[in-house]
């Protein structure tokens, strides 16, 4: 991939280190559900996880996990010291589960798909189960995702730390976050006999973010958050909406693009949003060119920049998503 370890210093390669690290008690089973030999990691959580854990990892998008293959994909340096620095699943654990409450379990190796996917997202995207003393103390929904963002930081200064000559790529390159709701489907298009099974899926960059399915429904309701970093070379988020299939690829049920210029131009513009009364502060106007049924306004409420927005799918013969848009500043 690169140049040899041993130039850097290191005697030993990042495959060697990493396979030393892999062979620890803690790190034989799955650090989210304990199912034996974990042949995947999370690099930049610094997990091991099996093929199961894995699928819902990546659900998660890269700015939250980033999911490797220990065998079979190439690591830099800079991941594999990723790792090393968290020490392994028992290390991450202490901080990740130091505090699951009464009537949550971990998944075994057999749950399911809808319980280990509740867990892990409890776990790593809403850090419900953090150490009290690393909770941020406040009412508002939004500050638990800037954990993530200095949690995310910490990670990456340590990747510099580390000697590293390439830039990372990682939170200190993004501007902010985009709290996603996707909220419902009107007249979706039919992919099944007489329905479909649809999801969501928004894609930002490298990042990646989905929805759950639901089964047979032409008008579905998720009320689902997802969280997307913004970088600060940002273009349009692509949405696409796909129907579930067990056993052929899955098919597309129509896309649109949504622009996040307007609302994040008028999020930085005003600044401590904070000191403002709920009005209205921007708009992304309907036009030929674009996906929107309507005029979104961007909007102050509650000292939150919320935006409404409804989208008819393109290339498609029927749909709409509507969705809500609530913009984080990285240092809220």
């Amino acid at each position: 991939m690169s140049h040899n370890s041993s130039s850097l210093g290191r005697p030993t390669s990042g495959k060697r280190r990493l396979k030393d690290l892999l062979v620890q008690r803690d790190n034989r089973v799955c650090a989210d559900c304990g199912s034996p030999d974990p042949k995947w990691a999370s690099a930049n959580i610094g997990v091991f996880i099996c093929l199961k854990c894995c699928g819902v990892h990546r659900s998660l998008g890269t700015h939250i996990s980033k999911v490797l293959s220990v065998t079979l994909d190439e690591w830099s340096d800079d991941e594999v010291d990723s790792m090393i620095e968290v020490g392994g699943n028992a290390s991450a654990n202490s901080i990740y589960e130091a505090y699951i409450p009464d009537g949550v379990s971990k998944p075994g190796p057999d749950a399911s798909h809808e319980v280990r996917s509740k867990f892990i997202r409890s776990k790593y995207e809403h850090q419900e189960f953090l150490k009290p003393s690393l909770r941020i103390h406040s009412t508002s929904s939004s500050t638990k995702h800037s954990l993530q963002a200095s949690l995310s930081r910490k990670i990456m200064d340590s990747f510099r730390s580390s000697g590293s000559s390439e830039k990372s790529v990682g939170m200190v390159e993004f501007i902010g976050m985009l709290k996603i709701k996707v909220i419902k489907g009107v007249n979706l298009a039919i992919r099944d006999m007489l329905s479909s099974d649809p999801y969501v899926v928004l894609t930002l960059g490298q990042q990646k973010a989905q929805t759950t399915v639901v089964k047979s429904n032409l008008n579905p309701v998720w009320n689902e958050e997802l969280m997307l970093s913004v970088p600060q070379n940002y273009g349009p988020i692509k949405l696409q909406v796909y129907d579930y299939d067990t056993f052929s690829s899955d098919d597309i049920m129509g896309e649109a693009e949504i622009d996040i210029q307007s609302m994040i131009t008028s999020a930085t513009a005003f600044g401590d949003i904070g000191m403002f009364g709920n009005m209205q502060i921007g708009k992304w106007l309907k036009s030929h060119d674009n996906a929107l049924i309507e005029d979104s306004t961007v909007n102050i409420v509650d000292g939150k920049v919320k935006q409404a927005v409804s989208l008819k799918l393109q290339n498609v013969e029927s749909g709409d998503i509507d969705l809500e848009l609530e913009w984080i500043p990285l240092d809220q």
